[in-house]
């Protein structure tokens, strides 16, 4: 392999997120007497989420912030009467509780022999925990970086260089991030200086300024 040490994004890079966040929707919702949350709120959610997940990247809102305000903004929408700060706590239970590796990552990690292999993230930092550790990945990481714990997030250079030196790495030459977002993941490599490969599985056009180094559409495709 080309590059000494791999830095992967965690949901919709090796782990489905929207398998993850359907059977997680599914059930606060239903726990909380609304058994069609999902048919009936998700795509509001969604839309909320991605502005508030963008939000976040350009450092316009806080991880303690988005965790309650993504479902206090979704009830007012639709009239529903419940406690968004505890429901969102729900919700982020539930996320922890469910894995679903994408199809060909467990063997691309163990092509990776030696390597040194980490994971840095934009997600909560008890969720991705819980998430990694009930999963077949739960032993192939050497650490698990989330911006929730650090306190800066992709494409923050800050969150980079406590990667740095959290692992005492040097020579960014043998460093490649890999990730599915190109505004976080792609941005952020291009920014901090290390390559990057770009995880595309449903060939988005890149109509950004973000560069990768590579681009895959599936994981039999890493041989970096």
């Amino acid at each position: 392999m080309k590059y000494d040490v791999y830095l992967f994004d965690l949901d919709d890079t090796l782990m489905d997120f929207a398998e993850t966040e359907k059977f997680a929707f599914t059930n606060v919702f239903a726990a909380n007497g609304f058994p069609n949350g999902l048919t009936d709120y998700r795509d509001s959610y969604r839309a909320i989420s991605t502005v508030l997940w963008e939000d976040l990247e350009q450092g316009r809102t806080t991880l303690a912030d988005l965790k309650t305000e993504r479902f206090k903004r979704l009830f007012l929408q639709h009239s529903i009467e419940l406690d968004a700060t505890a429901f969102g706590q729900a919700y982020l239970d539930n996320l922890g509780k469910e894995v679903h590796v994408i199809e060909g990552v467990e063997d691309m990690l163990a092509r990776l022999g030696d390597a040194r292999v980490a994971v840095v993230t934009n997600g909560f930092n008890d969720v991705q925990l819980a998430r990694i550790a009930a999963s077949p990945l739960n032993k192939t990481f050497e650490a698990i970086f989330t911006s929730e714990k650090i306190g800066f997030q992709k494409p923050q250079a800050e969150i980079f260089q406590h990667v740095f030196q959290a692992l005492q790495l040097t020579d960014k030459s043998r460093v490649l991030m890999i990730g599915d977002s190109l505004s976080s993941d792609i941005l952020g490599g291009n920014h901090f200086g290390i390559d990057t490969c770009w995880y595309n599985p449903h060939r988005k056009t890149n109509n950004t300024t973000a560069k990768p180094t590579y681009e895959i559409h599936h994981w039999d495709e890493f041989t970096f």
